[in-house]
């Protein structure tokens, strides 16, 4: 079951335009709506189109929702970065000199951070988006801001070399939270519980069947050859010279082993 308070922002591509009434009611009872970021400014300031003929800014002061992982970068950087994103904001007023809401960010972020430090709980499914990918792991939001680290190795049962190969930057997926450092106002997150149980992936299959596979690791010692043929779900094949990492193959399933979670390949 997921579990979600605040969606991570633009996971609703859909964009109305606000009318006077729709923002000050946000306004006045603390809703939070969503819009476009048309422009930013040399300041680092933010500015939406919320209707017809209705302007917002966001301050520089009230863009950043979260300061997690964001790596030192400056802050003007980060408004540059969110042009043509889609972002989430609070209605804090209206400046009559120039007729603009003054919209934040980062009353939404700190909302959301209360969420996380208060509600969330170890084990949770929540969805999310990939934000970032590093040698290491990937950078997922799960709502409001909130961005964690999911590690290379919580990504997937099979070995592999890169978060790329299971992830790709705004691609939506569910995620599980692992852990939640809340001192620190870190969270950790994993990918590989949400692609199945070895159980479920493996009752796709039947003994006899031909299909593809992709080498996860080849250990002569061992005289194996570790094959995925559906993410979370690897087999082994008899060790072969000329194999490597990465290689795509066709593999006879020759057996299925559910008391030991294990299936036997042949590499055809």
């Amino acid at each position: 079951m997921v579990y979600q308070k605040f969606m991570p922002e633009g996971w609703d591509t859909s964009i109305e335009p606000m009318s006077e009434t729709i923002i000050q009611d946000a306004r006045s009872n603390g809703i939070i709506l969503q819009g476009l970021v048309n422009k930013c400014d040399e300041t680092g300031n933010l500015y939406l189109n919320l209707g017809k003929g209705i302007k917002g800014i966001v301050p520089l002061e009230e863009v950043e929702a979260v300061k997690v992982n964001n790596k030192g970068i400056p802050k003007k950087e980060i408004c540059f970065n969110k042009v043509n994103k889609i972002i989430q904001f609070k209605v804090l007023g209206k400046d009559e000199k120039t007729n603009q809401y003054i919209l934040s960010r980062k009353s939404v972020g700190k909302e959301a951070t209360k969420w996380m430090l208060e509600e969330l709980k170890e084990g949770q499914t929540v969805n999310g988006i990939v934000r970032n990918i590093t040698d290491y792991g990937a950078f997922i939001e799960i709502g409001g801001g909130i961005v964690g680290l999911a590690y290379i190795e919580d990504l997937s049962v099979a070995r592999i070399k890169s978060p790329e190969e299971r992830l790709k930057i705004g691609q939506k997926l569910k995620v599980v939270i692992k852990s939640i450092n809340r001192e620190d106002k870190k969270i950790s997150l994993s990918y590989k519980e949400v692609l199945g149980t070895w159980e479920e992936n493996a009752s796709k299959f039947t003994q006899g069947e031909i299909v593809e596979g992709i080498i996860r690791e080849t250990e002569k010692e061992n005289r194996g050859i570790f094959i995925e043929i559906t993410p979370n779900l690897i087999g082994m094949a008899e060790y072969k010279s000329g194999y490597e990492y990465g290689q795509k193959v066709s593999v006879y399933i020759k057996k299925i082993l559910p008391q030991k979670k294990k299936i036997k390949l042949v590499i055809i």
